[in-house]
């Protein structure tokens, strides 16, 4: 077995997998629709009596998305409201049902990596996974790496596409 290269290993691609950025905390929603009268009507007395006797602490270091599941109209203010239960009780809070905000905090978390541990490197974004990444993920991770990075690629370093290459 003399003279085998792993010509993978000595290429210096760094391979980023898209998982690590997946939100460790569990994810609940919240839908409006149970704290409006039948469902559908907002009256403000209620909504706010409901507010109050929510459980709350079911939502604690949990990321809720806060949606409306019905057609209702649901004033600006009743957001707000709902935001300052969430307070200090939930991790992170989104607008939208549970595949928006796992998408929204993919997004938080691409964003607050250090691109400057990618400059002038070959990067290859990991194409398959144990969990399903949205595809503004990838959209988001190229548009953070591509202004440092030597190359961008997607797959596996073995089996690559090219994305990117810097201009020499």
């Amino acid at each position: 077995m003399e003279g085998l290269v792993n010509k993978v290993a000595e290429s210096g691609i760094i391979t980023l997998d898209l998982e690590k950025f997946y939100p460790s905390q569990e994810l609940m929603e919240l839908d409006l629709k149970d704290f409006l009268f039948m469902e559908m009507l907002l009256k403000e007395k209620d909504f706010r009596e409901k507010l109050e006797a929510a459980d709350w602490i079911q939502y604690n270091s949990k990321i809720v998305a806060v949606h409306c599941s019905t057609d209702a109209i649901i004033p600006m203010w009743a957001y707000m409201l709902v935001s300052s239960k969430l307070k200090g009780v939930a991790s992170e809070v989104y607008f939208g049902n549970k595949s928006t905000a796992i998408e929204k905090a993919i997004e938080k978390n691409i964003l607050s990596i250090n691109e400057e541990e990618y400059k002038d490197k070959r990067v290859v974004v990991k194409g398959c996974g144990d969990i399903e990444i949205p595809s503004s993920a990838y959209l988001m991770i190229s548009q953070k790496l591509i202004p440092v990075v030597k190359s961008l690629m997607y797959g596996e370093p073995c089996s690559t596409v090219p994305v990117y290459k810097q201009k020499k």
